[in-house]
């Protein structure tokens, strides 16, 4: 889909006729003219039905929030601090529909190079991925705060180590999570096909083959696949540790579902992850290793809430 309308865009095209202009819209673009020039009018709505549900979804999604918010806010069932909450939520929703635009665009627009491959900036799609799960923990942290009654842990040393530990392991898992997209971005899971190796050596040749240094980090394939796995080994090796430390204290039983369950899926991740590497990263796998991610995201954060300090 090349034109961003709020309105006139909810209406799919229905005859050749429309299906055609649309089409030859697309044929103005890079993404047509040097990777997809062969395409036919079939495969083109394949691809448009894919943007177009992504973006009514995102309307849904918004009028999810948006609607129910108005409603609750006029019939005053909402607390200041609720409402706070509120506020931002929906603020977050309409930036991520802003950056989703932002990063389509960048994906239509002409490269200096001329033999580039048509793709969205890496660091649009990282923006928007970033401000989706900003979105997504916020949600969930308002609703766990409202849902479960409080734990009362006792703030003894051990407990205050804990709760710091989780809090890093969590804010671990959501940087691992962003990387990704970094790695999507670029196609970076197409290079280096080999675990626990990157070919014959563990530090590969070309990780800082780009000047200078430090773009190498978000621009070079190579480099961000190496750094996506030293923060999944690390978010494992974080988790293991804190599950351990965990053995040695005693919680309340929701608190030990939530590390058991975070333990558990940290290595499912990570078996996922590894899997869609050694495979050519087949697209089902790599979307359920992406689901997998905001599963162990959204565990983490619940561990974080269940090990929270209460105001006194």
């Amino acid at each position: 889909m090349v034109n961003w309308n709020l309105i006139k865009e909810m209406k799919p095209p229905s005859t050749r006729a429309e299906w055609e202009a649309e089409f030859q819209k697309y044929q103005q673009f890079p993404e047509f003219k040097i990777l997809n020039h062969d395409m036919t009018l079939n495969e083109f709505k394949f691809i448009w039905h894919m943007e177009y549900s992504h973006r009514m979804w995102g309307r849904a999604v918004g009028l999810t929030y948006i609607l129910p918010a108005v409603y609750f806010w006029g019939k005053g069932w909402l607390s200041r601090s609720v409402k706070l909450r509120v506020v931002g939520l929906c603020g977050l929703v309409c930036f991520q529909g802003l950056l989703g635009w932002y990063m389509v665009k960048s994906g239509l627009e002409e490269k200096k190079d001329s033999h580039d491959i048509p793709r969205v900036s890496q660091y649009r799609l990282a923006a928007h991925l970033g401000s989706a799960l900003v979105l997504y923990c916020a949600s969930l942290w308002t609703g766990l705060s409202l849902l479960l009654p409080p734990n009362k842990m006792p703030n003894t040393r051990q407990t205050m180590l804990l709760r710091r530990f989780a809090r890093g392991t969590g804010a671990l898992v959501f940087v691992t999570a962003l990387s990704g997209a970094f790695v999507a971005g670029l196609d970076a899971g197409l290079v280096y096909n080999s675990f626990p190796k990157m070919g014959e050596r563990w530090v590969p040749d070309d990780l800082l083959a780009f000047s200078p240094a430090l773009r190498n980090f978000f621009e070079n394939p190579t480099t961000v696949q190496f750094d996506h796995r030293i923060l999944g080994v690390a978010s494992v090796t974080a988790v293991t540790i804190l599950y351990a430390l965990s053995r040695r204290m005693s919680m309340p039983r929701r608190t030990k579902v939530a590390i058991s369950s975070l333990l558990a899926v940290v290595y499912m991740q990570a078996g996922l992850g590894i899997s869609t590497l050694l495979l050519y990263v087949p697209t089902p796998l790599a979307a359920t290793h992406q689901s997998g991610s905001l599963v162990l995201l959204s565990l983490a954060l619940w561990l974080v809430h269940e090990l929270r300090r209460l105001p006194k």
